[in-house]
C-alpha cells in the first residue's frame, strides 16, 4: 500500500513523539512525511535523517522553523494543502493539527493521537494564565483564534477511520473531545540502552523540560527543603525561575547526551516525576535502568508506574504531598528490585510497539479493501496487554 506519514513539526530534537514517528516509520520505511516545518540538523544520526520530507509554506515564512507556534492561527489551514491523494493510506502523528489532513473516500487514516490540542481543550485556562492573556485586546485574539482551533478540531475528527492514542488517559480524553473510540498503543520506549544492574547511589534524579506544566520547580522547592540531594537534567523557559528555588544540594545540569542520561539513571536512588502526562516516556526510560520512580499519581503515570513495585505515587502536586512520598520511598526502599522494574519496563520495547503497529495497520488496511469498518476491526484486534 502506497503510504504517507504526517506530523506536526519536526524541530527541537529527536524526542517522545518524533521517537513515536520514527518507529512508525521503520514500519513502512522509504515513506515520505508530511510536516508544516523541519530542522534537518535536529535530526542528524537519527532514524529521520533521509527520510523525504515534505514541508508547508510556513518553512519559509519570517523566522518560520523558529518560531512556528506563533503561526498558530495558519496552521489548520496550512495543514490542509498537502496533497496527500496519491496514497492508500495516511498515518498522522498527532498533538495540534496533523490529524486534520485532507482525504479522500477511498483513502484510509490513521491517527495516532499523542494529546488532543491541550492548550486549546484541557490547559485552555492555565495556558491563558501563564501567558499573561486573561484580559486585554492580546486576550481577547488569543481566545478567538483558540476558540476558532477547537471548532476546527472537532470538526477534524470525521476524517480519520482509526484513532490511536498512547495511553488510557489519552483515549479518555479522545472520547470526550471528539466522541470517537481509540484503540490504546503504548509508545516505544528504548529499553536496550539502560543498565539496570548498577549500585544505587545517594541522590535522585530529575529530568524534564523547564516548562510550567513539568513542575520541575516544585521537585527542586522540594528537595532543597528537604536538603536531600537532587539532579535535574534539562532546560528551557523556567530555567532561571527554577535556578532561583535551587539550593546548594541541588545540580542543575541543563542538557545533557543520552549516553549521560543513561548513566544518571543506572545510579540514582530514585526518579522524581511531577508532570500530569499524558504518557510520559521519561519515566518507563528510568524504570529500564532500574531506578524506582516517585511520581505524580494522575495521567499516564498510573499506567506506567506499579505502587510498591517499581515506584511510589503522590497525591497533590504540592511540596508537602512530594515530602510526604518521598518519606514512604525511604521507608520502603527495601521492597525495590532492579530486575523486577527493569523486567516492568521491558514490556514497553520497541520491538512490540512495532509488531502491534503493523498488526493494527494490517487489520485496517485489509478493513477498508474489503468494505469494512477499519475502526471496529482494529478496536477487535486481540494484541498483548501491558
Amino acid at each position: 500500500m502506497k503510504t504517507a506519514f504526517v506530523h506536526e513539526w519536526l524541530t527541537g530534537g529527536f524526542v517522545g513523539s518524533e521517537k513515536v514517528l520514527a518507529e512508525m516509520w521503520a514500519v513502512r520505511p522509504g515513506s515520505p512525511i508530511y510536516t508544516l516545518v523541519h530542522n534537518p540538523g535536529d535530526f542528524a544520526g537519527t532514524p529521520l535523517e533521509h527520510a523525504e520530507i515534505y514541508t508547508s509554506a510556513i518553512q519559509h515564512w519570517p523566522r518560520g522553523v523558529q518560531n512556528y507556534r506563533t503561526y498558530l492561527p495558519f496552521m489548520p489551514y496550512q495543514i490542509e494543502q498537502f496533497d496527500l491523494t496519491p496514497y492508500d493510506t495516511v498515518i498522522s502523528s498527532s498533538h495540534a493539527v496533523a490529524k486534520g489532513v485532507l482525504v479522500g473516500a477511498g483513502q484510509l487514516h490513521i491517527s495516532y493521537i499523542h494529546s488532543p490540542i491541550r492548550y486549546a481543550w484541557d490547559l485552555y485556562q492555565q495556558y491563558l494564565r501563564e501567558a499573561n492573556l486573561t484580559r486585554g485586546v492580546k486576550a481577547t485574539l488569543a481566545k478567538m483564534v483558540l476558540h476558532y482551533i477547537r471548532i476546527w478540531d472537532n470538526s477534524t475528527a470525521n476524517r480519520v477511520d482509526v484513532f490511536l492514542a498512547n495511553s488510557e488517559y489519552v483515549a479518555k480524553r479522545v472520547w470526550r473531545t471528539y466522541r470517537r473510540p481509540a484503540r490504546v498503543l503504548y509508545p516505544p520506549v528504548e529499553v536496550a540502552r539502560f543498565d539496570h544492574t548498577r549500585p544505587r547511589e545517594d541522590f535522585y534524579l530529575a529530568m524534564s523540560r523547564f516548562v510550567p506544566y513539568k513542575k520541575i520547580d516544585l521537585i527542586v522547592e522540594t528537595f532543597t527543603r528537604l536538603d536531600k540531594p537532587l539532579v535535574v537534567i534539562g532546560s528551557g523557559p523556567d530555567f532561571e525561575k527554577v535556578k532561583a528555588l535551587a539550593g546548594p544540594n541541588v545540580q542543575l545540569l541543563g542538557r545533557q547526551s543520552d549516553e549521560v542520561v543513561a548513566d544518571l539513571m543506572g545510579r540514582c536512588k530514585a526518579f522524581v516525576f511531577a508532570a500530569d502526562e499524558d504518557f510520559g516516556i521519561v519515566p518507563v526510560e528510568a524504570q529500564a535502568a532500574g531506578a524506582p520512580v516517585i511520581a505524580y499519581g494522575k495521567g499516564g503515570s498510573l499506567e506506567t508506574v506499579v505502587p510498591d513495585r517499581t515506584g511510589v505515587f503522590f497525591g497533590q502536586q504540592s511540596v508537602e504531598s512530594l515530602t510526604r512520598a518521598v518519606g514512604l520511598f525511604e521507608e520502603r526502599q527495601h521492597l525495590f528490585d532492579a530486575g523486577t522494574i527493569r523486567r516492568h519496563a521491558e514490556q514497553f520495547r520497541p520491538e512490540r510497539f512495532r509488531a502491534q503497529f503493523a498488526a493494527i495497520l494490517q487489520t485496517a488496511e485489509q478493513a477498508k479493501a474489503s468494505g469494512h469498518d477499519p475502526e471496529r476491526a482494529v478496536l477487535a484486534l486481540p494484541l498483548e496487554r501491558i
